[in-house]
């Protein structure tokens, strides 16, 4: 692990995407209990590096998760329902969860090599959030096209992401302006990095700054699951 004066130095060592890599070829519980001691070295540089970016967000933001250990999820994969019966994840992930009941979304890291990014939203909102949503979107979609068309979230994350319905929504008009937001069951927001951009000793404060830019979008989005339509708490 690189670690000099500042958060902002600290960095991830291509170790940590070696052992990935190797795991990827020997995904069986042989190989892994024989290594383990090797997984648990690459993880702490990965809990490093969660805990600067904790400390990060905490400087912009309020966050629950108590440490970067605890953000980080487990290596282990849950096969019970899965198709794939591989036993272990081949990538780094962790989330922050904002504090209170009135700051929504969440915040997520993916490092993998080919496949890393960093992302935030709204993954599964409940039928209750889902249409309190979309309710807003209805009656006024331009706080949120405000948002979408700024050109730091446009140069950040491109576009709004998210798993959507291919028809209109139920109680929904199909002539609304909002259309296309309606059909939205997902609202995520994601950027992505390569290996170089995620080894560099930029990679922290990159990471940090794109949370920074999602918070017009959760700025927003708390307003609208958090007061009523005159503002008010609920």
């Amino acid at each position: 692990m690189k670690k000099k004066n500042s958060n902002n130095q600290i960095s991830i060592p291509k170790s940590c995407f070696d052992f990935l890599a190797l795991l990827k070829k020997h995904n069986d519980r042989d190989w892994f209990n024989a290594h383990k001691e090797k997984f648990l070295s690459e993880q702490l540089h990965i809990e490093f590096f969660a805990n600067a970016l904790l400390e990060e967000l905490n400087t912009h933001d309020i966050i629950e998760t108590p440490s970067g250990k605890k953000c980080l999820h487990r290596i282990y994969r849950d096969t019970r329902f899965s198709k794939e019966k591989t036993p272990y994840k081949t990538n780094w992930s962790g989330s922050f969860r904002r504090a209170t009941k009135y700051r929504r979304g969440g915040y997520y890291f993916h490092l993998e090599s080919g496949n890393s990014f960093i992302a935030g939203g709204f993954w599964a909102p409940n039928p209750e959030d889902l249409k309190r949503i979309r309710d807003d979107f209805a009656f006024d979609d331009e706080p949120m096209r405000k948002i979408l068309k700024n050109k730091n979230f446009i140069s950040t994350f491109g576009s709004l992401q998210g798993e959507q319905l291919k028809t209109t929504p139920k109680g929904f008009d199909t002539e609304s302006k909002a259309i296309d937001l309606l059909r939205y069951k997902q609202f995520l927001v994601i950027r992505k990095f390569s290996d170089k951009e995620v080894l560099s000793e930029n990679f922290l404060k990159e990471a940090n700054q794109t949370f920074k830019n999602m918070r017009p979008f959760f700025d927003y989005m708390s307003e609208v699951l958090t007061t009523d339509i005159n503002g008010i708490e609920i």
